[in-house]
């Protein structure tokens, strides 16, 4: 179908598109197309989703005159989706008007004490700052020697000095990150990032005339227990998971025994 045929279906209220007696209406396609979109991007969307449409319906007509009777019964299968489906939707609605969310500082103390085997890095952990800067600029060595300081005014100074110079700064002086959170600033693997660092700096100059650099000031090894400040994130979730689960199981259990008590659940 052409693109000025579809262009024209995009301002009729008419049929877009047939496959048997199948048809598709201008109001299906307002409905994917935001408003605002270019006409020519309008008319790709259309192109898109009319050929997905059309597919869609031509496999499964194909399907049914391929497959054998019993192939074709799915009721089974959506009965069992139907019934997963209504189940899940229900625990959500029980556990979303009973889950408390508050995790203090004391839980997640507790947690990280109790699971410290969980915690043990898989990769080291990094403080550093990255910086990316045409190699012959006149800011990378003033900037260079404010980002490897331990001093809070060298380090603002280097903020204000990358932010009209380099290309890019980062900075993550008070917090630990992944360091493959780093290496892909090199677009490395970490190991290979790791084995250009020498006292902490890590520099790559590319055939662009573009130069990485970055500053390692702490590195936490793999192996190594990670501070409890980097897994709080992850010692939420699973104490709000543990949570949920908790109230689902309890869930279940209390519907079985009032369904055994009302009757309603008999073992013979």
């Amino acid at each position: 179908m052409s693109c000025r045929a579809i262009s024209n279906f995009l301002h009729d209220d008419e049929v877009v598109a047939e496959v048997g007696t199948e048809k598709l209406y201008r109001s299906d396609l307002d409905a994917v197309i935001p408003r605002g979109t270019s006409p020519e991007d309008s008319t790709r969307l259309a192109v898109q989703y009319i050929n997905t449409w059309a597919s869609d319906l031509i496999y499964v007509s194909i399907a049914e005159q391929q497959l054998s009777k019993a192939d074709r019964d799915v009721s089974a299968e959506l009965e069992d989706y139907r019934k997963s489906l209504l189940k899940y939707r229900y625990e959500q609605l029980y556990v979303n008007e009973r889950l408390d969310t508050a995790v203090s500082d004391e839980n997640i103390q507790a947690y990280y004490e109790k699971h410290q085997d969980k915690f043990v890095l898989g990769r080291p952990l990094v403080k550093a700052r990255y910086l990316r800067i045409h190699t012959d600029s006149p800011g990378l060595e003033p900037i260079r020697k404010k980002m490897g300081s331990s001093e809070v005014d060298d380090l603002v100074e280097a903020d204000s000095l990358a932010f009209s110079a380099a290309m890019r700064f980062a900075a993550w002086n008070n917090e630990w990150i992944d360091v493959a959170v780093l290496a892909r600033e090199f677009g490395m693997s970490y190991e290979s990032m790791l084995g250009l660092m020498k006292d902490g700096w890590i520099r790559q100059d590319d055939t662009l005339g573009v130069t990485s650099l970055a500053y390692v000031s702490e590195m936490m090894k793999k192996g190594e227990l990670a501070p409890i400040e980097y897994s709080a994130p992850q010692i939420r979730d699973m104490i709000l998971s543990a949570r949920k689960q908790n109230l689902i199981t309890v869930l279940e259990q209390d519907l079985l025994d009032e369904a055994r008590e009302n009757g309603q659940f008999v073992i013979f």
